[in-house]
């Protein structure tokens, strides 16, 4: 090989060149699969906020993982967890430092786009009934049309008791859909912007055609069509009131290529960084400083309500916490260290017009961190210090994690937020980092299995450090 030139050196010394994961060790590509095996499940187990919270509430159990009890006192090692009303998660395994020096915490959300059942849903109209929805979240309402759709969630009874619903998931459970138009009939509705393809009030989800065989009932689709819910879970028409209800794709996640190196799924967004983060945790023994591992709900709509991360049930579980150790709450947070595991977006060679490569985030290149979210002038940002930034470097680079600066695409283009602000509002030092995805927040998202292996690399590294 020939000898470098200077000029060479100088560049390996002085230039930044993005690591691509796929360079690293076969083993590495190995654990990656591995890893996207166990999050593939977690996916198909949790397409809702409840479930995700139901489901990892199991796995934070079977490690060995107490329900949180304020007033105890809890020592090095020792792993306890809160569930806020069944939709958010908070754990944590005790360190060795008191909490006067603050804690590590990792947060992401679970709620992901869908379309929500409206109080009073259930209608017919031409022999058909159907189900009023109102889309929750960042959606681009056209790609819901024509395609396979299950529905989740819970009933509330009137005499108190709850109700779960999950029909479309089992190979043997029907499945539900939106409509749309022809090619042949759709001149039309082509003229239209492509945001108005299918309009809100469009997206109605067709349940039935069936009617009761009784020439005297004016709405039979309707009434056969209740009469099967009422059969299967005990309820009437005024309990949709009392509900929620979700409609989901009712597709299982699948591996993405030839060469299987991506997962397609419904939920990534954020699911993807909440596996990783619950992950990492269950697998530490007992950490220097205490590990927190936080999982909220309403991210999409601005986290808001009792179970987002503008509520105080973190702050009563941490200040539970500290008072054990007598250590005031404010002191902890000004110690602690956030890293909030939000997804990027990927850079996407089909619309690279929308994007600016040099900063944005790629597949398979790594662990995507981000300075700074918002939109247009960085408005809805933290906008993490310069120090942050260097610490986190300094921590990924120790542990081998791949790592790669993204933001949102073009300045004025777009842009996004997390639930950053608002540990930053309580005085924790914070920065965004997590998976690039393409096709973010559509029904189908697709993620690199090696960006989810170094995600959750990343979190333990968090942890640890």
């Amino acid at each position: 090989m020939a000898e470098k030139t200077p000029n060479q050196q100088l560049a390996e010394k002085l230039l930044f060149k993005p690591a691509y994961v796929g360079d690293k060790s076969a083993a590495v590509k190995q654990e990656a699969h591995a890893f996207a095996e166990g999050y593939k499940k977690f996916l198909d187990a949790g397409k809702t906020e409840r479930e995700v919270a139901a489901e990892s509430e199991q796995m934070l159990k079977d490690a060995g993982y107490q329900q949180f009890d304020p007033k105890k006192t809890y020592a090095p090692g020792d792993k306890v967890y809160f569930s806020q009303l069944g939709k958010a998660i908070v754990a944590s395994t005790i360190g060795t430092r008191s909490f006067e020096d603050g804690f590590h915490l990792v947060i992401a959300h679970t709620d992901s786009p869908r379309l929500d059942l409206r109080p009073t849903p259930l209608y017919e109209s031409d022999h058909f009934s159907y189900f009023k929805t109102h889309y929750y979240g960042g959606i681009r309402k056209y790609q819901w049309g024509t395609m396979p759709l299950a529905i989740h969630g819970v009933f509330s009874r009137a005499d108190g008791t709850t109700v779960s619903v999950n029909v479309g998931e089992d190979e043997n459970d029907p499945v539900f859909c939106i409509t749309d138009l022809l090619p042949h009939l759709g001149a039309e509705q082509g003229e239209r912007k492509l945001s108005d393809g299918i309009r809100a009030e469009e997206l109605n989800i067709l349940i039935g055609s069936d009617a009761v065989d009784d020439e005297e009932v004016k709405e039979a689709v309707k009434l056969n069509t209740m009469i099967l819910l009422n059969e299967k879970y005990g309820i009437t028409e005024k309990d949709f009131a009392r509900a929620e209800i979700e409609i989901v794709p009712a597709y299982k996640s699948r591996d993405v290529g030839f060469d299987r190196s991506m997962i397609g799924a419904y939920g990534h967004d954020d699911r993807v960084c909440s596996y990783a983060a619950l992950k990492a945790l269950l697998e530490l023994e007992t950490p220097t400083k205490t590990a927190v591992c936080m999982l909220a709900d309403k991210e999409e709509i601005g986290s808001m309500g009792v179970t987002g991360m503008q509520s105080a049930f973190f702050d009563t579980f941490m200040e539970d916490l500290c008072e054990s150790q007598g250590v005031a709450l404010r002191v902890c947070y000004e110690s602690a260290f956030c890293l909030s595991s939000d997804v990027t977006a990927a850079y996407d060679p089909n619309f690279a017009e929308v994007y600016e490569k040099r900063n944005d985030a790629q597949v398979n290149h790594g662990l995507g961190l981000c300075k700074y979210t918002g939109a247009r002038g960085k408005g809805g940002s933290s906008d993490a210090d310069a120090e942050t930034v260097a610490y986190v470097r300094r921590v990924m680079d120790e542990a081998g994690v791949v790592w790669q600066i993204g933001e949102m695409g073009k300045i004025d283009a777009g842009g996004g937020g997390t639930v950053a602000q608002y540990m930053a509002n309580r005085n924790i030092t914070t920065i965004d980092a997590g998976v690039p995805v393409l096709s973010m927040h559509a029904p189908f998202e697709t993620v690199g299995k090696l960006d989810c292996y170094m995600n959750y690399l990343g979190c333990k590294a968090v942890y640890l450090a």
